[in-house]
């Protein structure tokens, strides 16, 4: 029995995308949550608790990107094809987001609120597309002849509008908890205020999109709702009721970490039951990772310098979070 390549690369790639949604998902968060808070002290914490590792976190997107080309580049012309307006403009938007985020430190105090707005527009810009791409993926995409069959517009959609939104509601609260978690005082407070209502948005987006996806898409409706598949798939939607409950509970509470980690919980169930819905299909609905996969001999070769590198992406990025741990405060300082 040989080694299956396609499935090994798939995991890759979700792991990589996974660690992208995480790491950067909640410095994109603080960039949402800047018109919360207009004090520049408290935006300058709030940027210095991500200075350190903020662009070290898109290591991942490249690594799910490159992965993607090398290891299944009909799902790479496919999907780049059909979603290229809306991932360009995620691309302008965290251009705009990594620029303003260095020139906003060595700004001149009369010139600093348009790079605030930079930051702030950069975040929701690449938020959203993300998120309008995650729909257009989820609402499938036709190919015939191994190559895209659609429009340059098929991907704007309400369904896609709606999961643009829901994204940034679910990174503002991944930023809300992160800061929670890493400032004191006056914005921890802040922060705490906020996580309760944006919980019960999130949920509310949750029960939206786990609501419509089914009723438009049959295929996925049957994968959920089956017999033996219900009962196999039924702990994911009660995990997501248990999390939301303990991290409300944590934020009534004042916790300090528990927020953080209960909502890197929710995010995780969430790219849960989307794994359950599509998979094993890397262009939905119909085209799998066997079908998309590179040859073999092509596999088994970037195999082994991924194997190789990825202990060190994760080897630096965990020392930087090590290093950086504790919390933020005024008198520290971005240079």
């Amino acid at each position: 029995m040989g080694i299956d390549l396609p499935l090994i690369w798939a995991v890759i790639i979700i792991f990589g995308i996974m660690m992208y949604v995480v790491m950067d998902g909640f410095d994109l968060g603080i960039g949402i949550l800047f018109p919360f808070i207009p004090g520049k002290v408290d935006r300058d914490v709030m940027m210095n608790t991500v200075a350190p590792v903020w662009d070290g976190n898109e290591t991942w997107l490249v690594l799910g990107g490159a992965a993607l080309f090398g290891a299944f580049p009909l799902a790479y012309s496919v999907v780049l094809s059909a979603l290229y307006l809306p991932l360009i403009l995620m691309l302008i938007g965290l251009i705009f987001r990594g620029v303003a985020f260095e020139f906003r430190f060595k700004a001149k105090d009369h010139k600093r609120h348009l790079w605030d707005k930079a930051f702030i527009g950069g975040s929701l810009a690449a938020t959203f597309f993300q998120g309008v791409a995650l729909g257009a993926f989820i609402d499938g995409i036709p190919v015939v002849d191994r190559q895209f069959a659609g429009g340059s517009l098929d991907w704007l959609t309400p369904f896609t509008m709606f999961c643009g939104v829901a994204l940034i509601v679910a990174y503002a609260l991944l930023g809300c908890t992160w800061l929670i978690m890493k400032t004191e005082g006056k914005l921890q407070e802040q922060m705490h205020n906020l996580a309760r209502p944006l919980a019960f948005v999130v949920l509310a987006v949750i029960g939206i999109v786990s609501i419509w996806t089914p009723l438009t898409h049959p295929e996925i409706a049957s994968r959920w709702f089956t017999l033996p598949n219900l009962f196999w798939f039924l702990p994911v939607p009660i995990l997501v009721l248990v999390t939301m409950y303990g991290l409300i509970r944590a934020v009534a509470r004042n916790a300090h970490y528990t927020p953080f980690l209960l909502t890197l919980v929710l995010i995780f169930l969430g790219y849960s039951g989307l794994g359950i819905s599509l998979w094993p299909n890397i262009i939905p609905p119909s085209v799998s990772i066997w079908d998309a996969a590179a040859p073999p001999q092509s596999q088994g070769f970037m195999l082994v310098g991924t194997l190789f590198i990825i202990p060190f992406i994760l080897g630096y990025t965990f020392w930087s979070y090590y290093v950086f741990r504790g919390k933020v405060t005024h008198e520290d300082g971005y240079h």
